[in-house]
């Protein structure tokens, strides 16, 4: 399992992947499933993977061949705009589902695969999209500033509370966090190392990397702080009215 996140805000964009895969309780690897494509000055382009392995290695791998082709509908760094590249990895997500889907589904493998693609292309402001298993896709609007991937159900309670426009990369970037500390104590197949990447809008240029690695001391001081902090609502808030030793029977508050 995979568990990805995706922030737009108003100073930029901030990408956090994990690098667990497994097909089962014994067989657990790790590949690195955050992807840039830089061109200095001119682009920041981010590619980040869930799903099927074998189809979403397949897609990085032929976007990395396009590189050396001067074709704008095969070279993400030829492409006029992000919704361009982001075009093209849907469509090479087709391509390769549409070929392999019968074999691969012979032998009982599931062939979805879903990417996040997001930066900022010179001219264009920062962007960020989430393309869908079918190679449709969406952008995130002020409403919905962020996109995740793979296990998402855990980590996305603190992106809806915490996340706005107005968020700055540091908040995000302690939010995708905690969203990642709720998944990952929820879900043994998602585990560090995280991969963080935050840009800074209208640099166009890569910013700051982060491998968050399993023991990593701000992870560990960030996870037992939430915990404490969480515990200490919880017991600061009051208990219904209607539970209590003392009420009458069909007291409501």
């Amino acid at each position: 399992m995979t568990y990805c996140v995706g922030v737009k805000v108003n100073e930029g964009l901030l990408f956090a992947s994990d690098s667990r895969t497994n097909a089962g309780v014994d067989s657990v690897a790790t590949f690195h499933k955050l992807f840039v494509f830089h061109q200095e000055g001119q682009r920041l382009i981010v590619v980040m993977t869930a799903g099927n392995l074998a189809v979403t290695q397949e897609v990085i791998t032929r976007l990395q061949q396009g590189l050396s082709t001067d074709e704008p509908g095969r070279n993400v760094l030829l492409a006029p705009t992000l919704f361009d590249v982001t075009m093209m990895v849907g469509g090479l997500l087709r391509s390769v589902i549409d070929r392999d889907r019968s074999y691969l589904q012979g032998f009982g493998a599931d062939v979805s695969s879903s990417f996040i693609v997001g930066g900022q292309i010179a001219g264009d402001e920062p962007r960020l999209f989430l393309v869908y298993p079918a190679g449709n896709f969406i952008e995130s609007e002020p409403a919905t500033p962020y996109f995740q991937l793979g296990e998402t159900k855990y980590g996305k309670p603190i992106l809806e509370r915490v996340l706005t426009p107005q968020t700055t990369l540091a908040q995000a970037a302690k939010c995708a966090l905690l969203s990642f500390d709720g998944t990952i104590k929820a879900n043994l197949s998602v585990a560090p190392p995280i991969d963080v990447l935050i840009y800074k809008a209208n640099t166009l240029a890569i910013g700051r990397q982060q491998e968050i690695a399993a023991g990593d001391p701000y992870f560990a001081t960030l996870s037992a702080g939430w915990g404490t902090g969480l515990l200490k609502v919880f017991a600061d808030l009051a208990d219904p009215p209607w539970a209590a030793d003392d009420a009458a029977p069909g007291e409501s508050g």
